[in-house]
């Protein structure tokens, strides 16, 4: 991590972070294991990283830095790559001959005497991870080096694309199979390119977090938007309206579907590309976050003959994905399904899929009486927008169909109030519902870097938990490593609130009870609340209290 070991030894028992007791200690498993004295304090925990850092920086007068944001292109310019690599810093600001940048161990002073004379600027050096600066130069001087085939007279005008040569168009065309295979890489779910007054924006959303990437240049701009619309099937001539399409590309052996959105901006075109992976068709419950009691109560409602299952949450909570793991989990071969979407994200293999086209008359209540006449067992209506389709579906229900469905609500017993005041009849709503399940999506710890640790009362009081609880726990929190490039976060899952209606429930909606109510009666009858779930979850070290509560602000006990 650092170089001069023993120096940083010396600073941290300075400070009053170790004792000799603690360098003894270090000494002795340093010999045993083979390691340095210190990477042994920082495994043992008697030192954190982050406490050796700042007193480091501390100590040489310098600032300290945990997180490097994104940068301008031309600011890379002054620092070479392979500069950047081989003493490992990264710049952060130029003003004029005055250059800010990152390094990661400040006892390095031949770096730190050789890189005055190699840049040519005046330095001033602020300390941060080693990790974060690496993270930085992997992704930051990525789209450089991806563009460095076109400094040598290679430029794209605005209209290059409408008639340039396959061979002039090559850079472009590798250009954008890299964006889409590097976001594929880093299992990002979008990739965000938006036009700006003076830049064009690249941004991943990964782990339901937007990260923004290495800016193309600019001037490219209306090239990259030309090669994304052709790849889609997009007429690259109409800029004035949105359009949908879709990309299919080969990356080794796999095939990468994404769906394709462009809407007209004040700056050009704004794009994006939503990433289709397949693998989350064959995800089963405990994939999607279903602990072993949920499970059981979640496989009893899809093994009901009919009736109405909705899944509520705002936009991207990952409705959609549990639907699918749903229909995954029921597609055989004596069952017939089908679905009406809008629009048809994944092509299921042995399910009938209707795709919704308001624009000639196939709307969804339109589609849901066409498709009552193809005698099916299950039927998957991608949202509940209106009175019509609700209706619809509640009769669909009624006659011997078993209905999935999402809805917009914040919790479950509130899609009872939703379908009301759609226009549906009490009675109906309390024949035909049979479950409703609300759900939010949390960010899981990487296994690999996860560490236990002990969190504070503060940190416990949203929790509302019992001592017991507590000392039973598994709290752990994220540290960062190479497989989860330093977030230490990967992957999300499911936190759920499961409401079940029994023949009490049912009286309530009948006679209109107030939606509080029957809240306060399902959660005697042992309805778990969101945040109550995901507590669940950071009991066993599956995520963080950070993320349970953030995803579950607002949440009614």
């Amino acid at each position: 991590m650092i170089g001069n070991e023993e120096a940083v030894l010396g600073l941290l028992k300075d400070v009053g972070l170790l004792t000799d007791d603690d360098l003894f200690r270090a000494q002795q498993s340093a010999q045993a294991s083979g390691q340095g004295s210190l990477d042994c304090l920082i495994k043992e925990g008697r030192v954190s990283q982050l406490d050796v850092l700042k007193a480091i920086a501390n100590t040489a007068g310098m600032e300290y830095v945990d997180q490097i944001d994104m940068v301008p292109s031309d600011l890379l310019q002054s620092v070479p790559k392979e500069i950047a690599e081989r003493y490992k810093i990264f710049p952060l600001f130029r003003d004029g001959n005055f250059l800010r940048i990152a390094i990661a161990d400040p006892f390095d002073f031949e770096t730190l005497d050789s890189l005055p004379v190699l840049l040519k600027l005046e330095l001033e050096m602020v300390v941060a991870p080693g990790l974060e600066i690496e993270k930085a130069i992997a992704e930051q001087y990525l789209v450089i080096q991806n563009l460095s085939s076109q400094s040598n007279g290679n430029k794209v005008s605005e209209n290059s694309s409408d008639h340039s040569s396959e061979e002039g168009d090559a850079p472009i065309i590798r250009l954008v199979q890299t964006l889409i295979i590097e976001a594929y890489k880093q299992k990002a779910s979008d990739i965000h390119i938006e036009p700006m007054e003076k830049r064009m924006r690249l941004r991943y959303r990964i782990d339901g977090e937007m990260k923004e990437m290495q800016d193309p240049p600019k001037r490219l701009q209306a090239a990259i938007i030309s090669r994304i619309k052709i790849m889609s099937g997009m007429s690259i001539a109409e800029k004035r309206l949105p359009q949908d399409g879709r990309i299919q590309i080969v990356v080794g052996s796999k095939q990468i579907d994404l769906r394709v959105s462009t809407v007209p901006t004040t700056h050009g075109e704004s794009i994006v590309m939503r990433i289709l992976d397949k693998t989350s068709l064959m995800l089963g419950l405990p994939e999607l976050g279903f602990l072993s009691d949920d499970q059981v109560v979640m496989e009893r409602i899809l093994g009901l003959a009919d009736g109405i299952f909705l899944v509520t949450g705002p936009t991207g909570s990952g409705k959609t994905t549990t639907l699918y793991g749903c229909l995954n989990y029921l597609n055989k071969p004596d069952r017939k399904i089908i679905t009406v979407e809008d629009p048809v994200e994944y092509i299921l293999p042995g399910i009938n899929q209707v795709q919704v086209h308001s624009d000639i008359g196939m709307t969804f209540p339109a589609a849901l009486r066409s498709m009552l006449r193809q005698a099916p067992n299950i039927i998957m209506v991608g949202e509940i927008r209106d009175a019509e389709t609700a209706n619809i579906a509640i009769n669909a229900s009624l006659t011997g169909h078993m209905v999935f469905s999402t809805l917009h609500t914040n919790d479950a017993p509130g899609a009872v109030s939703r379908l009301i005041d759609m226009g549906v009849q009490p009675f109906l709503v309390s024949s035909a519902l049979r479950a409703v399940m609300a759900q939010r999506l949390v960010r899981k710890l990487c296994p690999n870097c996860k560490q236990a640790y002990r969190p504070s009362p503060v940190e416990l009081r949203p929790l509302n938990l019992q001592e017991s609880q507590v000392s039973a726990a598994n709290f752990m929190h994220p540290t960062g490593c190479d497989n989860c490039r330093g977030s230490g976060h990967k992957g999300r899952m499911g936190i759920f609130e499961m409401f079940i209606l029994n023949d009490d429930i049912r009286t309530m909606i009948t006679n209109k009870v107030p939606t509080t109510e029957i809240r306060s009666r399902a959660r005697q009858l042992g309805m778990k609340t969101l945040r109550e779930d995901g507590v669940r979850k950071v009991l066993a070290g599956i995520t963080t209290i950070v993320e349970v509560v953030s995803a579950t602000v607002g949440d009614k006990a």
